[in-house]
């Protein structure tokens, strides 16, 4: 078992996964980072309640570690809902596999872009569902995530529109 693969487990397992404290650290490194790059909140909550409203928010918000294939880390209930996944499923699913293969050089891209700027606040791009529904993103913003250090720990990602393109394909994860 992966390092990360416990407190994977402890979130997935959890009743509120916003309480376990990986996640809190998390959130504040993404919250910190977000900050950094863009120069914007991401949202007006206290610190205590952050990861709570974060969670529950409107928009989509993702992000993965800094594996070689990195695996998602974090996922808001929206995102679960957009996936088709539950948090267990999520948490286990290198990111990668939230686009289709032919869609995949196009996100490397992006995330090389990310690496090399610290955040893009621009990116379009088709993704997939685990049932193999697809949607269109729009204004995504994707960031660089470090710690309290500046160390880099992975990406992230957040927006609030997408549009559902009505074809489904097989998907095999």
């Amino acid at each position: 078992m992966a390092s990360n693969d416990h407190w994977r487990i402890e979130v997935a397992a959890s009743q509120s996964p916003w309480t376990h404290p990986h996640w809190v650290e998390w959130i504040k490194w993404v919250v910190a980072s977000y900050a950094r790059w863009t120069g914007k909140a991401l949202s007006d909550a206290g610190e205590e309640e952050l990861p709570k409203v974060l969670y529950h928010a409107p928009f989509v918000l993702v992000s993965h570690g800094q594996e070689a294939d990195p695996i998602l880390c974090y996922g808001n209930q929206t995102a679960l809902k957009l996936w088709e996944m539950n948090l267990s499923q999520f948490l286990e699913t290198p990111s990668r596999y939230t686009a289709e293969p032919m869609h995949r050089d196009e996100r490397a891209q992006l995330l090389e872009r990310t690496t090399r700027y610290g955040f893009v606040d621009d990116y379009q791009g088709i993704r997939i569902s685990a049932s193999g529904a697809r949607f269109r993103i729009h204004q995504a913003t994707v960031w660089n995530v470090v710690d309290e250090m500046g160390v880099y720990q992975g990406q992230a990602a957040m927006f609030h529109e997408w549009t559902p393109l009505g074809q489904q394909v097989s998907v095999n994860l």
